[in-house]
């Protein structure tokens, strides 16, 4: 259907002005030499448009904005463009709705991409397991917030007393053995220093609390 549509609207043709229609976008006529004879300079002056006589022909002095888009063209308008063999518009198919199996939807759905319907979908399925939740209500949505919920809870068990399983034995050594899960910085190579400062000594208690608030969801 996508590439339907692509071909219907690259298939248009030139139309003329015609007296009476709303412009479907704006006319500006260009500055420049016309083909009209000199007579018609009373013509243009009559729609305000600046112009002189040059080598026998009708010389426009500046770009005019004829018609604004929505407007409805006027005949002296449409005969202008018609003198200047200008034909402004252009005019052709256009999608407006979608009917596939029994089902009539606007046009604009053709360019949904697959990302844009996953993340629809995504924010869906958040949404029914909020509801979920909120409701204590079991469904596939929220079936592995309840999960990783009750494994959380288990951890905290597990870190607050001698139950141990599988799963938590890397918390439970983090917890026990903070320092062997610190990254060493790099050291700056940049900047002397005349004097030697003690190593500060390794504060256990603060590094028991990073432990303990490991992001689950990292």
């Amino acid at each position: 259907m996508k590439k339907i549509r692509d071909i219907c609207l690259a298939t248009k043709v030139p139309a003329s002005a015609k007296a009476g229609i709303k412009a479907p976008s704006d006319v500006i006529v260009p500055k420049g030499i016309t083909s009209l004879e000199p007579t018609k300079t009373s013509f243009l002056q009559a729609l305000n448009i600046a112009s002189k006589i040059n080598r026998g022909t009708i010389e426009i002095l500046q770009d005019v904005h004829l018609i604004k888009k929505g407007d409805k063209v006027g005949s002296s308008e449409s005969t202008l463009l018609t003198m200047l063999d200008i034909r402004p518009f252009e005019y052709g198919l256009q999608m407006v709705a979608v009917y596939d199996e029994g089902a009539a939807t606007d046009a604009s759905i053709i360019d949904m991409s697959d990302d844009v319907i996953l993340s629809k979908l995504l924010v869906g399925i958040g949404n029914v397991a909020s509801l979920s939740m909120g409701l204590h209500f079991p469904s596939l949505a929220s079936f592995p917030h309840v999960v990783m919920n009750g494994f959380k809870n288990l951890l905290s068990v597990a870190l607050g007393t001698e139950y141990e399983f599988k799963q938590a034995e890397i918390f439970k050594q983090m917890v026990a053995n903070p320092s062997a899960y610190v990254v060493d910085t790099p050291a700056d190579t940049t900047s002397t220093t005349t004097t030697t400062e003690p190593e500060p000594t390794p504060q256990v208690e603060e590094e028991e609390d990073e432990g303990l608030e490991f992001d689950l969801f990292g």
